[in-house]
C-alpha cells in the first residue's frame, strides 16, 4: 500500500499510526525501534510519505508523524534515536520540515508547522536558518489557519531556544502581525510579545550590582540586553510601539516593567563609574530609554522623578559640552546621546502630571532656552517643542491659559528664527555679489572664516527646521515673515530668472547650502498643511520640483509632503495623480519604495481611487529591481487588492497588455496617453528579448492568479476578441514591433498554466478556507459542480470562438511569413492538449491544421518518451556492472519502440498532408466570420462581420472601486 495508488498510501499512513502503540510493548523500552523491527519499518514508511507526490498523503503523513512523536515520547524513546528515525536518506528532520513549510499545498504547510511545534526538541541547536526563514515567511501566508500555526511554531522555537538568530527572526515575523486583519491573530501576537519579551525584561527589576560583576551580561539574564537592542530596530519599532499602546490600553503592562528598565539604566551607569571610566563616554543599554518612553505613559507613578532629573541634567550637560564637536571623531557617542535625550524628553512628557510644580517650571525654562539657541541636533528639536507644549498644557490652570502661553513663546521663537534666516540670506547674497567684482585671492580661505560660515549655515538650518516644528505645534502662530524668505531660498536655484540676467547675478542656495535648501522645502510644506491659502499657491510648485529635481533626498521629502497634502487637500491634489505616480519609476530605490508605500496607504484609506492609469502604473513594481519593492507589490496585489477590488485585475487586463508594450492600438489606452505626456513610455516594458518578455509574463501571471475561474474564461474570450481578432481585421498591425509584441503576449497568455481551467480548480482555491463547520461538505460539492460547469463552458468557448479566430490568424501570419506562426502553433497545441481525442471535432473546418497539430503533438510525445527512457536507463546503467547489459537493453528496446511508433505516425500524417489538400478559405467554412470589437480599421473601410458568439458574451459588472 505504501507504493500503490494514492488511496492505498493514504490508508497506509493511517494504519501505521494505529499500529504503532501495539508495536511498542512497554514504556522505557525501545526494542520496538531496533533495526529490522516492524516498529522501525512503520515509522520509516510514515516519514517517507511526508515527501509523497500527492498533497493529501503528505499532509496526512505529517499530521500522523506529529501524533507518533507524542506516542514515542510517552514510551521514553531517546532523542538521538528519534533523530535517526526521522531521517530520509541524507535529509534530516530540519530539511524535511523546511521543504514542507514552503509546499504549494496549504494543508501540507499547516501540518508541517504543527509538526515543528511537536518536534521542537528533535530539531536541536542551533536552529537551521533556512527553517527559521520558512517559518517567518509562513507568518505572512494568505490563509488565516497557516498564519496561526506559523505563529505558534516560531514562538515555540523562541521559547525553547532563545538564541540571537531565533530572536531576530521572531521579531521580524511576529510583531508585524499586530496589524493583521484577523483579530484573534492580533491578540495572540500581543500575548506572545508580553510573555516572551516584556516578561523577560521584567526579571531585571530586583537585580543588584555584585562586587564581582565586570560586564552587564553577567548581571542581567541571558538575552535581556539583546532583546532591548533588537526591539528598537527601525523596521520593527512601529509595530512594537503599537503593541505597547494596545497592551497599555488593556491594562496589561505591569508597573514592574518600568521599574526594571530604570534599574537596567542605573546599574549600567554604576558599573561604568565603578570601572573608573569618564561619564561623557557612557551610554545606556541600547533600547532601554526607547522602551521606557513607550511604556511610561501607562505607568506614570512607577517613574521616579529623581531618576529623570538626574539623567536629564547628565544628558543635557554632556550635550552642551560637546556642542561644537557633535560630528567630530572625538564624540562618537553624540548621536546616541541625542537619541537618548529624545526618549528621555518623551518620558518626561508622559509623566508630566506627576511632576512637582517647581521642577516642572524649571524644566520648561530650560527647554525654552535650549530651543531659542538654535544649536541642537535636528532630531531633538521636535522632542523639545512637544515636551514644552505638554508641560504648558498640563501645568496651566485652564485650557485658555495654556494655549495663550504656547502661542506666546511660539511667536517669539518664530520671530527670532526669521531674524537669523534674514541675516543669513542677506550676508550670503552680498558675499555672492562681491565675488563677482573682486578678483579671488590665491590660496585657500582662512579656517576661521570657513568655520564661521559653517556655523551660520548650521544655525540657519536649525532655525528653519524649528519653525516647521513650531507651526505644527501651534497652527495659529503667524508665519507672514518666514514665508517670503523660504520662497526666496527655494526659487534661488531656477535657471531662468530675471536676477541672473542682471549684473552681479543671484546666489543659488541649492549649490551653496543644500541642507538649507531641502529644509526650506520641508518647512514650507508644514506651513501649507496648516494654511490653505499658502497651500493653493505652492502645491503646483511642489509637483513641479518633484518632477525635475536631481536631489533624491528632496524628491523623497516632497513625496511624503504630497501624501499629507492628499489627506488634507484631496480635491486640490487629485488632479496631479498622474505626475505623482511617476515617482514609482524614480531612479532612486528609496524614493520608489516610499512612493509605493505612501500611495498604497492612501488607496487603502480611499483617498486615492483605483481609476485611470493608477492601477496600470503600479504593475511594473511587481518586477522592480529591488526585492523589497517586489515583495510589497506581491502583498498589495495578492492580499489587499484582491479583497478590496476583486474585479480590477479582470477589468484592466487587456489594457495592461497594451500599456506594458507601449502599443497605441487600444482606444482607452490612447486616451490615457494623450493626457499623460511621457508616462506611457516610462511605465512600459517593451521589447521582444527574453528579459522583457519574462517580466511582462510575470505581471500577467500575478493578475491571472487573482481571477476566479469564470473570470479566466471571460479573459480568454476577451483576448481572442480584442487582440487576435483585431490582428485578423487589420486593426492591430502585427508588422509593427509593439503590435507584434502584443499579439505574442496574448498567445503566450492563452497557453500559460495560469490560464488553464481544470475541473478541480475551485476545490484547490478553497482547500484551506474550510476550517470546520457543518456546511463544509456542501460547499465542497458546490465548488466541484462549479468547476465542472466552467470546464464545459471553456470547451464550448474554444470551439465556437477561439478556433475560428485561430484559423483566420494562421492564414494571415502564413501569408506574411511572420515568425509569430510558431507562437500560434505552440498556443494551439497547449490549448488542445486536453482534447486529444476531440481534435477532429474541434478542427473540422481545417483538416490541414488538424494534421499539423497532430504531427506536432506526436513529436512532442515522442521526445517525452525518449527522455523517460533515458531516465530509466541512467540509474540502471550506473548500478551493478555484471547486470549492466540487461537494463540498458530493456531501455534501448523501449526507446526503439517509441521511435518506431513515432515514425509510423509521422509517415501517416505526412502522407495525408502531402496530398496537396489546401486549407479551405474562411468564407466556405460553416463558422461565423471574425470581427474585432475595437471598431473599424479606418474611415473608409467596410465594417467586417462580428462574431456572433463574441457579441452574445455578457460583460461582468464592475465593482465599486471606480
Amino acid at each position: 500500500m505504501t507504493r500503490g495508488k494514492a488511496k492505498g498510501r493514504l490508508l497506509a499512513v493511517d494504519l501505521v499510526l494505529a499500529m504503532l502503540p501495539l508495536l511498542l510493548p512497554s514504556e522505557e523500552d525501545d526494542c520496538g525501534l531496533e533495526e529490522g523491527s516492524w516498529g522501525l519499518k512503520c515509522l520509516r514508511v510514515l516519514v517517507e510519505r511526508c515527501s509523497d507526490s500527492v498533497g493529501g498523503v503528505r499532509a496526512r503523513a505529517l499530521t500522523n508523524a506529529a501524533q507518533a512523536l507524542d506516542v514515542l515520547s510517552e514510551r521514553g524513546v531517546e532523542v538521538d534515536r528519534l533523530q535517526q528515525v526521522m531521517r530520509i536518506g541524507n535529509m534530516g528532520l530540519g530539511e524535511l520540515l523546511r521543504l514542507r513549510c514552503t509546499d504549494d499545498k496549504a494543508a501540507v504547510r499547516k501540518a508541517a508547522l504543527v509538526l515543528i511545534t511537536k518536534a521542537i526538541g528533535l530539531i536541536g541547536r542551533p536552529v537551521d536558518e533556512s527553517l527559521l526563514c520558512a517559518m517567518g515567511a509562513a507568518c505572512s501566508d494568505p490563509l488565516v489557519s497557516i498564519r496561526k500555526a506559523a505563529l505558534a511554531a516560531i514562538s515555540e522555537v523562541f521559547r525553547k531556544f532563545p538564541d540571537e538568530g531565533v530572536m531576530k527572526e521572531w521579531l521580524q515575523a511576529v510583531p508585524p502581525l499586530v496589524i493583521d486583519s484577523e483579530t484573534s491573530i492580533q491578540e495572540e501576537c500581543e500575548n506572545l510579545f508580553l510573555e516572551l519579551v516584556l516578561n523577560r525584561i521584567c526579571q531585571a527589576a530586583n537585580l543588584s550590582l555584585d562586587d564581582d560583576s565586570v560586564t552587564l551580561e553577567e548581571v542581567f539574564p541571558e538575552g535581556t540586553l539583546d532583546l532591548l537592542k533588537s526591539i528598537c530596530d527601525g523596521e520593527v519599532a512601529p509595530c512594537i510601539r503599537k503593541i505597547c499602546a494596545s497592551l497599555g490600553k488593556k491594562k496589561k503592562l505591569k508597573p514592574l516593567l518600568a521599574s526594571s528598565l530604570q534599574n537596567i539604566i542605573t546599574i549600567s551607569e554604576s558599573l561604568w563609574l565603578r570601572n573608573c571610566k569618564p561619564i561623557e563616554k557612557w551610554t545606556a543599554p541600547t533600547g532601554s530609554w526607547w522602551l521606557l518612553s513607550e511604556v511610561s505613559s501607562f505607568a506614570p507613578k512607577s517613574i521616579n522623578w529623581k531618576f529623570l532629573s538626574h539623567h536629564w541634567k547628565l544628558l543635557d550637560n554632556v550635550g552642551q559640552e560637546g556642542r561644537g564637536k557633535a560630528c567630530s571623531e572625538e564624540e562618537p557617542n553624540s548621536a546616541l546621546w541625542a537619541v537618548n535625550r529624545v526618549s528621555l524628553l518623551q518620558t518626561i512628557s508622559n509623566v508630566s502630571m506627576e511632576l512637582p510644580v517647581v521642577p516642572a517650571a524649571e524644566l520648561a525654562e530650560s527647554l525654552l532656552t535650549r530651543i531659542s539657541n538654535f544649536d541642537m541636533n535636528l532630531s531633538e528639536v521636535d522632542a523639545h517643542v512637544k515636551s514644552l507644549k505638554t508641560l504648558c498644557k498640563r501645568k496651566a490652570k485652564t485650557v485658555k491659559e495654556g494655549n495663550a502661553a504656547i502661542l506666546n513663546w511660539s511667536q517669539k521663537l518664530i520671530s527670532n528664527a526669521v531674524d537669523i534666516l534674514d541675516k543669513y540670506v542677506k550676508e550670503t547674497s552680498e558675499s555672492a555679489k562681491g565675488r563677482n567684482f573682486i578678483t579671488p585671492l590665491s590660496g585657500k580661505p582662512k579656517g576661521k572664516k570657513v568655520a564661521s560660515v559653517s556655523k551660520s549655515t548650521s544655525q540657519a538650518v536649525i532655525a528653519v527646521f524649528t519653525v516647521g516644528s513650531l507651526v505644527l505645534a501651534c497652527p495659529t502662530a503667524s508665519v507672514q515673515g518666514i514665508t517670503p524668505l523660504l520662497h526666496t531660498i527655494i526659487t534661488s536655484g531656477n535657471s531662468e530668472t530675471r536676477q541672473k540676467r542682471l549684473v552681479g547675478g543671484s546666489v543659488s542656495f541649492k549649490e551653496l547650502a543644500p541642507s538649507l535648501y531641502i529644509q526650506s522645502w520641508d518647512t514650507l510644506a508644514k506651513i501649507c498643511l496648516v494654511d490653505g491659502k499658502v497651500a493653493k499657491r505652492y502645491i503646483p510648485i511642489f509637483v513641479q520640483e518633484l518632477e525635475r529635481s536631481d536631489m533624491a533626498t528632496l524628491r523623497n521629502n516632497i513625496m511624503i509632503a504630497m501624501a499629507d497634502f492628499y489627506v488634507r487637500y484631496t480635491a486640490l491634489v487629485d488632479c496631479y495623480v498622474s505626475k505623482i505616480t511617476k515617482s514609482l519609476r524614480d531612479p532612486c530605490e528609496v524614493v520608489r519604495r516610499q512612493t509605493f508605500i505612501l500611495l498604497s496607504k492612501l488607496l487603502q484609506r480611499d483617498y486615492v481611487k483605483w481609476r485611470g492609469v493608477l492601477f496600470l502604473r503600479f504593475l511594473p513594481s511587481l518586477v522592480d529591481e529591488s526585492e523589497k519593492i517586489r515583495n510589497l507589490a506581491d502583498y498589495l496585489f495578492g492580499h489587499i487588492l484582491k479583497a478590496k477590488a476583486p474585479l480590477l485585475a479582470y477589468n484592466s487586463f487587456i489594457e495592461a497588455i497594451y500599456v506594458l508594450n507601449n502599443c497605441t492600438g487600444h482606444g482607452a489606452y490612447s486616451e490615457s496617453q494623450e493626457s499623460s505626456d511621457r508616462g506611457p513610455a516610462l511605465f512600459a516594458i517593451r521589447g521582444t528579448d527574453e528579459r522583457s518578455r519574462s517580466k511582462r509574463m510575470h505581471i500577467y501571471a500575478s493578475l491571472l492568479k487573482q481571477m476566479a475561474p469564470e473570470h479566466l474564461l471571460a479573459t480568454s474570450a476577451k483576448l481572442c476578441a480584442e487582440i487576435l481578432a483585431a490582428a485578423c481585421d487589420g486593426l492591430l498591425n502585427v508588422d509593427d514591433a509593439a503590435g507584434g509584441a502584443v499579439l505574442q503576449d496574448a498567445l503566450e497568455i492563452l497557453a500559460c498554466k495560469e490560464m488553464r481551467i481544470h475541473p478541480n480548480i475551485c476545490s484547490d482555491i478553497s482547500e484551506m478556507d474550510e476550517e470546520g463547520g457543518e456546511g463544509g461538505g456542501t460547499a465542497s460539492a458546490l465548488m466541484a459542480a462549479k468547476g465542472r460547469a466552467v470546464t464545459q463552458v471553456a470547451k464550448k468557448n474554444l470551439i465556437q470562438i477561439a478556433v475560428p479566430i485561430f484559423i483566420e490568424l494562421k492564414r494571415l501570419l502564413e501569408s506574411k511569413n511572420s515568425p509569430l506562426t510558431g507562437c500560434l502553433m505552440d498556443c494551439l497545441r497547449a490549448l488542445l492538449k486536453d482534447y486529444k481525442n476531440e481534435i477532429e471535432e474541434i478542427l473540422v473546418a481545417d483538416k490541414q491544421l488538424q494534421k499539423e497539430l497532430l504531427y506536432d503533438m506526436q513529436r512532442y510525445e515522442a521526445g517525452k518518451g525518449k527522455s523517460k527512457a533515458a531516465d530509466v536507463a541512467g540509474p540502471s546503467g550506473s548500478g551493478r556492472s555484471p547486470a549492466r547489459h540487461t537494463p540498458s537493453g530493456r531501455a534501448g528496446a523501449a526507446a526503439a519502440s517509441v521511435d518506431a511508433s513515432a515514425r509510423a505516425t509521422v509517415r501517416s500524417v505526412l502522407k495525408e498532408v502531402n496530398r496537396n489538400t489546401p486549407t479551405p478559405p474562411l468564407h466556405s467554412m460553416s463558422v461565423p466570420k471574425v470581427k474585432s470589437i475595437l471598431g473599424s480599421a479606418g474611415p473608409g473601410s467596410r465594417r467586417p462581420a462580428v462574431l456572433e458568439s463574441v457579441r452574445r458574451l455578457q460583460p461582468f459588472e464592475s465593482d465599486d472601486e471606480n
